[in-house]
Order: C-alpha cells, then sequence, then structure tokens
C-alpha cells in the first residue's frame, strides 16, 4: 500500500463519490456565493437602499452566521447517524435550496437571494462535520493523509474553479439565467454521486440531539477542550483560515494597486495560490511516508513566514502595467508570483497532517462534534482575520504587502506559542530531519507491535540517536528508558524529557534514580503504553552487542507483558556512534547511513529471560552491525 500514490482512492468506489460530492457542493457553494455578489456589483447596486460594499459585505456574513448558529447541532446529528445518509439528505436539501435560488435569480429577486445564501450557509454547516468525520472510517490509517490530501485539493480546485464560472457566467448574455441553470445542475450532479458514498456505522447511536443552537455551539468548545493536543491542533487548522482568508481578500486590491494589474492578475494570483495548496497538500503523503507525521507542520508554518517575507522584499520599486502574462513573464512580478506559489504549497503541508490528526486522535463517538468545533474555530478566525485586515490597513494605514508582512512576523509567534504547548509537533520536526538527511530508515515486522495495549520493547543500542530513529519508525509513542546522564546534556535532555523519556542509572551510584524509574515504568505499562529499554545498559563500544542485563526480567516480575525484540543495524561507524572513539569528539567517518530497524514477533512474558532475548536480538541483527 505504501507503494502507491494517494491519486489510486480516486479510482476506488469507497472514496471517489465522496470526494466529487465534496467537490460539487465546494464548486457550487462558490459558484452561487460569487454570481450573486457579481450580479449584486453590477447590476443591482443600491440593492434595499444600501451601498454595494456594505450589500457585498452583508452576504458574507449571512453565508458565515450558520456556522456560529448551528454547528453544534450539525455534529451532534453526524455523530448519531449514519453518514452516508446524512451526506445525502444534506445533499437533497441543496437541491431544494437551488431550485429556489434559480427562481430568484431568473426574476432577478435579490432579497430572495441573500436569505437562500443563508440557507446554503447552514447546508455547508451540516456538510462540514459529516465530510471530515467519515474519513477515518473509510479509509485505512495510512491512507488518512493521501485522502486528507485529496479533500483539501479538491477543496481549493473546487473554490478556483466555482470563482472563475461565476465570472465567466457573468459575460453571458443573460448571467442570471445561466446561472439559475448551474447551480441546480451542479446541486443534481452533487445528490447522485452522494448516492454512491458507502454506507458506514453511525458513531453514537445513542447520541440525544438537543436543538439549542447556541448553547451547543457552546458546548462544543467544552468537547474541544478534553485533549490539549487536539484544541492546540483545532487553533493551527484556523489559524491557517485566518491567513488564507486575509490572503484571498486582498487578492483584487493587491493586484490592481500595487502591482498595477488588470482583471487577469486577480484570477492569476488566485489560481496560482491555490494550485500551490494544491501541490503541497499532494506533497504530504510522500514526504510523510504514509502515516499522520506531525513533523512537517513546523515545516509548513516556518515556509509560510519565509515566503511572505519575501513577498514584502520582491514588490518593485516602480511598478508597472501587467497582465497575467507579463507577471509571468517579468522576472520580478514572477518572484512574487514563486512566492504566492510558496504560500500556497507550505499552507498545505501545514494544514493536511493537523487535520488527519485530530480526525485519528478524537474518539469515534464526537469525532464530527469536534469537526463541527473546528468549523467554528474556522468561521471565526476569518471573521477576526476580516476585522484585523480593516484595522491594519485602514486605521493604520498600512499598505497590502505591509499587511502581508505582519502575517508573516505574526505568524512565526503563533507557530512558537503552538509548538512551545504541544513539543511534539518540534520533536516530530527533528525526526522526520533526521530519517530524511543523515538517515535512510528501512523497517520491516514493525507490524509485530500490538496496536493497543502495554507492550516492552527491547533493542540493542549502538548510537544517541537510536530513541530517535525508532520513535520515527514505530507508530504508537514510546517511553524510552535513558541513562540519567543524557538528561543533563542540553540538547538530547531537552527532547527526552518531552517525550516523558524515563531515566535510569546505576543503583550503587543512584539508588533513588534506579528505584523512581522501575516505577515509572511499570506505571506507563499498566496505563497500556509502549516502553522501550536497551537492555545492555550503554552505547557498543565496538559495534557488537554487550550482554543484556536483567533489568527486563525485574520489570517482567512487576507487570507481565509482552515484549518484542527489535534490532538496529547499519549504524555502527555513523556520526553518532562510538566507533573512532566517542561521539561528538572525532571527525565522523560518514554523514548518512542505511539503516534498518527490525522487529521479531512477541515473546510472552514468562519466556522473556534477559539471555533469551539477548539471543534473539542478536540473531535478528545478524552479522552486521
Amino acid at each position: 500500500m505504501a507503494e502507491h500514490s494517494q491519486l489510486r482512492l480516486l479510482q476506488q468506489r469507497r472514496f471517489m463519490p465522496f470526494f466529487l460530492t465534496q467537490f460539487s457542493g465546494a464548486f457550487n457553494d462558490n459558484l452561487f456565493k460569487n454570481a450573486l455578489l457579481l450580479l449584486v456589483t453590477y447590476t443591482a447596486g443600491g440593492l434595499l437602499g444600501l451601498s454595494v460594499d456594505v450589500v457585498v459585505n452583508f452576504a458574507a456574513f449571512l453565508f458565515i452566521l450558520p456556522f456560529f448558529l448551528f454547528s453544534g447541532i450539525a455534529g451532534q446529528v453526524a455523530d448519531k447517524y449514519e453518514k452516508s445518509l446524512v451526506i445525502r439528505r444534506v445533499k437533497l436539501i441543496e437541491i431544494g435550496i437551488m431550485l429556489v435560488a434559480a427562481v430568484g435569480l431568473w426574476f432577478s429577486w435579490y432579497p430572495l437571494l441573500l436569505v437562500l445564501l443563508f440557507l446554503m450557509g447552514t447546508q455547508s454547516t451540516f456538510f462540514g462535520p459529516v465530510k471530515y468525520a467519515i474519513l477515518p472510517q473509510i479509509l485505512s490509517d495510512r491512507e488518512l493523509v493521501g485522502g486528507n490530501a485529496l479533500v483539501e485539493m479538491g477543496t481549493f480546485v473546487a473554490i478556483l474553479l466555482g470563482t472563475i464560472a461565476a465570472g465567466v457566467l457573468m459575460g453571458s448574455a443573460h448571467p442570471q439565467r445561466v446561472a439559475a441553470v448551474a447551480v441546480v445542475v451542479m446541486a443534481l450532479l452533487g445528490y447522485l454521486a452522494a448516492r454512491q458514498v458507502p454506507v458506514t456505522p453511525a458513531g453514537n447511536a445513542a447520541l440525544n440531539v438537543r436543538l439549542r443552537p447556541l448553547q451547543e455551539t457552546w458546548r462544543l468548545m467544552a468537547l474541544a477542550r478534553e485533549q490539549h493536543s487536539v484544541l492546540l491542533s483545532i487553533m493551527a487548522v484556523s489559524w491557517f483560515w485566518f491567513m488564507g482568508a486575509a490572503y484571498l481578500t486582498q487578492f483584487p486590491n493587491f493586484a490592481k494597486t500595487e502591482l498595477l494589474g488588470d482583471e487577469t492578475v486577480v484570477t492569476l494570483l488566485l489560481a496560482i495560490f491555490t494550485i500551490g495548496i494544491a501541490l503541497g497538500s499532494l506533497l504530504c503523503e510522500r514526504l510523510s511516508g504514509h502515516r499522520v507525521e506531525l513533523g512537517i507542520v513546523p515545516l509548513g508554518s516556518l515556509g509560510l513566514s519565509v515566503c511572505g517575507l519575501d513577498l514584502y522584499l520582491s514588490m518593485p520599486a516602480q511598478p508597472v502595467a501587467a497582465d497575467w502574462l507579463f507577471v509571468l513573464t517579468d522576472a520580478g512580478y514572477r518572484r512574487i508570483a514563486l512566492d504566492l506559489l510558496g504560500i500556497g504549497v507550505f499552507g498545505g503541508l501545514f494544514i493536511v497532517p493537523l487535520y488527519a490528526f485530530i480526525q485519528q486522535q478524537t474518539a469515534k463517538d464526537k469525532r464530527a462534534r469536534i469537526i463541527a468545533a473546528l468549523n467554528v474555530f474556522n468561521a471565526l478566525f476569518m471573521v477576526i482575520s476580516a476585522l484585523l485586515a480593516i484595522l491594519f490597513l485602514g486605521v493604520f494605514g498600512l499598505s497590502i504587502p505591509e499587511f502581508f508582512l505582519v502575517l508573516a512576523i505574526m505568524n512565526l509567534v503563533v507557530a512558537g506559542f503552538v509548538y512551545q504547548q504541544v513539543p511534539l509537533f518540534a520533536l516530530r520536526l527533528v525526526i522526520w530531519i533526521l530519517s530524511h538527511t543523515i538517515y535512510r530508515v528501512r523497517h520491516r515486522g514493525l507490524e509485530n507491535i500490538p496496536e493497543a495495549g502495554p507492550v516492552l520493547l527491547v533493542c540493542n543500542h549502538v548510537t544517541y540517536m537510536d530513541a530517535l530513529v525508532m520513535a520515527g519508525a514505530v507508530r504508537r509513542p514510546i517511553r524510552f528508558v535513558m541513562d540519567y546522564h543524557i538528561f543533563k546534556t542540553p540538547l538530547l535532555g531537552f527532547f527526552f524529557r518531552q517525550v516523558q523519556a524515563i531515566p535510569i542509572g546505576p543503583y550503587r551510584k543512584v539508588p533513588d534514580v534506579y528505584q523512581a524509574a522501575f516505577e515509572r515504568i511499570d506505571q506507563a505499562l499498566d496505563a497500556g503504553e509502549v516502553v522501550c529499554i536497551f537492555p545492555e545498559g550503554r552505547l557498543t563500544q565496538d559495534g557488537e552487542i554487550a550482554p543484556f542485563r536483567n533489568g527486563v526480567e525485574t520489570i517482567l516480575r512487576r507487570r507481565p507483558v509482552p515484549v518484542v525484540p527489535m534490532a538496529l543495524r547499519g549504524l555502527w561507524g555513523s556520526f553518532f556512534s562510538h566507533r573512532g572513539g566517542p561521539a561528538l569528539t572525532r571527525l565522523p567517518r560518514r554523514f548518512w547511513s542505511r539503516i534498518e530497524l527490525l522487529a521479531a514477533a512477541p515473546i510472552p512474558p514468562d519466556q522473556a529471560s534477559a539471555r533469551t532475548l539477548e539471543e534473539v536480538v542478536s540473531k535478528l541483527r545478524g552479522a552486521r552491525a
């Protein structure tokens, strides 16, 4: 499975109908919304006695308001009922809304269309939770990142195409009537696709749906706070939508006033930004190795700020009149285009793993409500983004490039706060960098590690990086038992403390540390965690496996759990090994290594003596150190 691209999901019935359903919905939302805004702007000025600017912003408010009002109820519905049924019902409602919208468009009844915009926002509110909650049920864990990548790609491409289609329709002889037919056709196509979405079990059939809009939305906030790492991930996703809304909103003015571009430049900037997000989303699966890899999230956030800073620095001192072709051919303008492409790419790297992490870490019976909470935060952050743009651009008088610079700096501050609160992000980045630079890791037999429940891992000890290599390969979080001296080193000590490694030392020298280590090991196993020890007690000095100490037997007498023997090979002679003298005190023999991590079948606790485990690990590693 790991050898295939996520694009193969588009060939499978369990995913393709769902993809087409969500794609058509996003396309139709933006087709209807942008067609209405363009019609109001160019043919219905002064609607209801209000200025065009007021009507346009009021329309945006009507579309986003349902997310605050009905997300709590939408999350309950998606958790309680079978999700393909919910999807079909929501798409049927979309057909009804669009039939009425077609009448309003045909006869230019704009007040009715504004009401329908509120209903379209409501329909989107109910589709959002089931859209993301269904993915972990129709995809395997190794497909989750790829599936989310396709959904994000499809969503942004649909937004782009819907926006462009609305503009194209305005050029027709009868734009209202063409738009009326188009929105109904798209709604029908979406429903036909929804009929093919596979049936999935209900998340929590016993859940009571309470029809209290504001109260239930508030209850979502409490639900989201139950897991700190999930809450911080939700906030990070919403921050992306904050930045995305800020960029997208400013593109028309940015193209017109800062680049002196025509209408084609606005479309080009939107297309470049969207293509970037699509490319970044699809790149996630390859970079993450078909797993939920939080290590590329800091990479994405750093790239967002670097490209945002360069966008500010690349602004021309004397802009000239430009069309889309000039932007692509002029060196200065092309740099701006590449920066926007980079912001999109790094945005995709940032958001896709976070969506997958939220889905994976949330219990099935409340997953849709957590996604609903995410939608509320997204809507709130986009509103704040608009208010902040008014403050900086209107009150403080910043230029749009200066506003983009402020966003880049704010992004660094927000990212630093998130990674300080959840150090797992930064730790996974270090592991990801190691496994994609100085180490090329292959692994075999890791399926022998149970997916749940307590288990003790034993492995040979070659370098200071052994724990990081294992943490990067094994799916489950591991509590490593490490020499207490390592915790005194500035860098490694910081990382091992963040992953809650357990310090241990000789009983004769530090009896309190020794006894506390076995207490913490027992508590971790009792809690169903994975614990890893290196029974040699120290790094190998000659590349050979030293005799295993009996600490493993002490652990198993207190807490009998399965033991999985593991072996690292290919690390001897690498920079962090003791070959040629103590590591870090000599020049390295090589800067990168092809290494292997192997795991044998679990051994019952009553058979897992130190001698037996040493023999299994030695045989597993073989002659190659």
